[in-house]
């Protein structure tokens, strides 16, 4: 368990630091994402994001457990 929460810290930290390089590839503009922008107030809700994403992750996953499972 311990190890396992090692490795998540570690993948977040990673995430954290490459967000820079990931805005610059249109991830949070895309079709679908909200958008709420007013004088004092911003409101972003990603969905277009959030789907793209699982659906990457999600084939990503499937493709390394498959690869896993043959050896």
């Amino acid at each position: 368990m311990s190890r396992f929460l090692i490795i998540l810290g570690l993948a977040i930290v990673v995430l954290g630091l490459a967000w820079p390089l990931i805005g610059k590839l249109g991830l949070g503009r895309l079709p679908g994402d909200i958008v709420v922008e007013r004088e004092n107030f911003s409101f972003h809700f990603p969905i277009g994001t959030m789907i793209a994403v699982s659906v990457v992750l999600t084939i990503l996953i499937n493709v390394i457990l498959r690869l896993i499972s043959k050896l």
